[in-house]
């Protein structure tokens, strides 16, 4: 089966957005994050806001997408296997090496952690203890910060690897069928109610919090979006119903979200229930019509063989495993300097970057006992592989 390039291209760019997502965090006022520059400014929140309500559901469902995939080729107790080893790996090596510079810096521009990475590094391999709020994770110990998508991504692997028998079943099958068959108007609300009732059941109860455990709101959400990805599969029906409705589903996401600004902006605390349940479905319907734009968009743009895809495909997982640790790494160095609000933040997205380009193309790619704990496979490749190859399994 030919390669989806548009898959890959659009997995490649929601995770470069996300370097530049995570960078704003730096900036954008009112939002908690490791570190805050004095350049903070609340017109951020519009953009981040545009973005923040669909970029990780896209990234499920395109992961969800890569099982179906994956299932024609092999075993499912072999598939799990080998979805174990690519996601567990890089998070453990990621948790141990990648990630303890980031609550490092964030626990000294706290005054909670005292100077010194090795006593620090030391102290966090075995698990602390930690002074309240040195840190995000703190009270663990240790964090996972940004990696965890991994481990819930692992999570929602191995529950549908266990419920393919049943999905696999006549049932199953009339049911993905019904899915596939969704058509124009269908095609763009049916999916979003259960969002909408996820919303409105646990949205208020379960914080998003990123610990896996009790994060029942994001679970509910994550797991709905990564199964449509699952039984979206690669039909090219649905494929070519998702880029004829890119002209609608544009506009309408682009609507929803004015509205649901506006929503969220002017509405009281004591307004009425029916205001409340239709601004949360503006909500829901922009995740699911963003989405739907996207998937058009790129399948009609996308689906082609640039020449870029093959390196940026395999620098993904690295760079995503990087990005952070490198981003906070040099605003702690950088913030302090008084750069200003441009130039600050472009070097220190220039340097994170620059980082991450080098440290994949000259140290993870060519080594290969460090392949694996960045998601890649053990074989190093020093010419492009040109055959028509698998969908895109290294981290989605």
């Amino acid at each position: 089966m030919n390669r989806r390039h548009d898959i890959d291209a659009l997995r490649v760019l929601a995770f470069g957005l996300l370097i530049l997502y995570h960078a704003a965090m730096l900036y954008v006022a009112g939002w908690d994050f490791h570190l805050k520059s004095s350049h903070t400014a609340e017109w951020l929140q519009y953009p981040m806001l545009f973005l923040n309500r669909w970029r990780m559901e896209l990234l499920f469902l395109v992961s969800g997408l890569a099982v179906n995939f994956m299932r024609r080729r092999g075993s499912l107790g072999r598939l799990a296997g080998k979805r174990s080893l690519r996601l567990l790996l890089p998070l453990i090596f990621g948790m141990l090496v990648a990630i303890p510079i980031q609550p490092y810096v964030q626990g000294l521009s706290n005054h909670l952690v005292e100077p010194g990475f090795g006593r620090f590094l030391l102290r966090y391999w075995t698990g602390g203890p930690w002074p309240a709020g040195a840190f995000t994770g703190w009270q663990f110990g240790f964090t996972w910060n940004h990696l965890w998508y991994l481990p819930y991504l692992w999570v929602y692997t191995m529950l549908l690897l266990a419920l393919l028998p049943l999905l696999e079943s006549r049932h199953g099958q009339r049911l993905r069928t019904a899915c596939l068959t969704l058509r124009g108007t269908r095609l763009l609300l049916l999916p979003a109610l259960p969002l909408l009732l996820w919303g409105s059941w646990l949205m208020n109860r379960y914080p998003v919090t990123g610990a896996l455990w009790g994060d029942w709101y994001a679970h509910a959400i994550y797991a709905t979006v990564f199964l449509y990805g699952y039984l979206l599969g690669t039909d090219a029906g649905i494929w070519a119903e998702l880029a004829r409705l890119r002209r609608i589903s544009l506009p309408l996401a682009l609507g929803c979200f004015a509205f649901y600004l506006l929503g969220i902006k002017t509405l009281p605390e004591d307004a009425a229930l029916p205001l409340v349940v239709a601004v949360r479905a503006l909500h829901y319907l922009y995740l699911w019509s963003a989405i739907v734009a996207v998937l058009g968009w790129g399948h009609a743009y996308l689906n082609r063989p640039f020449r870029w895809l093959p390196y940026a495909r395999e620098a993904v997982y690295p760079w995503y495993v990087l990005h952070q640790s490198l981003l906070l790494l040099f605003a702690w160095q950088l913030m302090p300097l008084g750069l200003g609000p441009i130039a600050e933040p472009t070097l220190i997205v220039l340097a994170t970057v620059g980082g991450c380009a080098f440290l994949h193309e000259c140290v993870i790619r060519r080594v290969r006992w460090l392949r694996p704990l960045f998601g890649l496979e053990a074989a190093v490749h020093t010419t492009p592989v040109t055959l028509p190859a698998r969908l895109v399994d290294d981290l989605a």
